[in-house]
């Protein structure tokens, strides 16, 4: 049975993440992009405009499914600041083993450290996505603070920052290879963080 346009569309978009998250935008060649995609030029062109285009939604689909991630991960959990803790933990283990992934480093910040001065569009792209995940850590500290789970006067716009700031920093010392024992140390570490703003 032939595949739905729609599915080969997602899946060509899951081959470019992988390809973009590990060489970048312009480590990626249109040749190895028509090789992992399995597509010839006028075809990437014709469903995705530009290579710049890719790349663009490729970056939207990778923000998306972080999104899914840690909403269906704090389903789980009755308290906000449980739930961001053994996400903080979870990250960390993850980190452990890169078989799986591309690269350890965020894909968004890796877009925006390349970026920020050879194209301008792909940094600010992620700059937006960077934020939105900020504004995501703040809507679940507040509803934390409401809760009654966070101290009164928490500033759960700057706790989120510190949050983001502390998984790009993770994600990024991972690189260096270091051992599971270290990254589960750093994942604790970092989970204690919010016990300073725990009300209880």
């Amino acid at each position: 049975m032939a595949r739905s346009p729609s599915f080969d569309r997602e899946a060509a978009l899951g081959e470019a993440i992988g390809l973009f998250w590990k060489r970048g935008y312009h480590g990626s060649s249109m040749k190895q992009i028509e090789q992992a995609l399995d597509m010839r030029p006028g075809s990437i062109y014709a469903t995705f405009g530009s290579k710049d285009g890719l790349y663009s939604e490729a970056l939207v689909r990778y923000a998306e499914a972080g999104g899914r991630e840690l909403a269906e991960h704090m389903t789980h959990y009755d308290s906000i600041l449980s739930g961001l803790k053994d996400y903080l933990r979870k990250i960390a283990n993850g980190c452990t083993d890169s078989e799986d992934v591309p690269s350890r480093a965020c894909l968004i910040v890796k877009t925006l450290l390349e970026s920020s001065n050879t194209h301008t569009g792909h940094s600010d792209q992620a700059r937006e996505i960077l934020g939105a995940i900020e504004q995501s850590f703040s809507e679940l500290l507040e509803e934390a603070k409401r809760r009654g789970e966070l101290k009164e006067s928490t500033d759960c716009s700057r706790l989120a920052r510190l949050l983001q700031s502390q998984i790009m920093g993770l994600r990024s010392i991972a690189e260096r290879n270091l051992s599971a024992a270290d990254l589960e140390a750093l994942g604790n570490d970092m989970a204690q963080i919010l016990d300073a703003y725990s009300a209880k």
